[in-house]
This record gives C-alpha cells, sequence and structure tokens, in this order.
C-alpha cells in the first residue's frame, strides 16, 4: 500500500497531567502517515482522486488546538480519528511528540488506528 503523510507539523496546545502544561501552551510535533492507493490519482493526475494531506493536516490542529487532554496517547488517538472521518481512509498512523518537555530529551508516542 502507499503513504500520504505530512511530517514536523507544529501545533500549540495545552496537554499533560502536571498543572504546568496547562498553564501555557506548548508545542506538539506531529508526524501523520496514511495508508492509501495511489494509483489511480497517479494515472488522472487529479487531486479528487487521491487524499489532500491539507485535510489531515487542518484537522490535527484543530484536535491539538482544541479541547485539552491528559495523555498524549488520548491526543494522538483523537488525531487518528479525526483523520479517519474520511471513509477511504483505512488505517492512520499518529506520531506526536511533546518537542519542549525535557531540555535533554524529546518524549512522543505514535499509535496505529484502523477502520
Amino acid at each position: 500500500m502507499d503513504s500520504i503523510f505530512i511530517e514536523g507539523l507544529r501545533v500549540r496546545g495545552k496537554h499533560g497531567v502536571k498543572p504546568e502544561e496547562w498553564a501555557d501552551d506548548q508545542e506538539f510535533v506531529l508526524d501523520i502517515v496514511i495508508e492509501f492507493d495511489t494509483r489511480t490519482a497517479a494515472k488522472s493526475d487529479d487531486l479528487n482522486d487521491t487524499i489532500d494531506y491539507d485535510f489531515f493536516r487542518t484537522g490535527a490542529k484543530a484536535v491539538v488546538e482544541g479541547r485539552s487532554f491528559h495523555l498524549i496517547e488520548k491526543l494522538a488517538d483523537a488525531v487518528a480519528q479525526k483523520v479517519l472521518e474520511d471513509k477511504r481512509i483505512g488505517t492512520v498512523t499518529v506520531s506526536i511528540r511533546k518537542s519542549e518537555m525535557y531540555p535533554d530529551c524529546t518524549p512522543g508516542v505514535t499509535v496505529v488506528r484502523k477502520k
């Protein structure tokens, strides 16, 4: 199966279990990969025959900037569910990193969701 993806989407939101994580927006860096057969789009060269990555870019931003969650596992799942709203997508992988959490490392999570 082919993949369509975005990498390094930087979005600010308030997610975490500690009070200081809710005080100010923090940066989250997302990678989103969907499995999708691109052969029809490759033949037609028509955007209607593929998944426009702006669909999952704007959807992910809306989720991260919207409601707050304690765990980034829940946040990643919410982003995945938003992407799966497009009925043509069967599998999505969402990775989220908290780039400002620690000075010496970057924690994160990756979830894979299928319909």
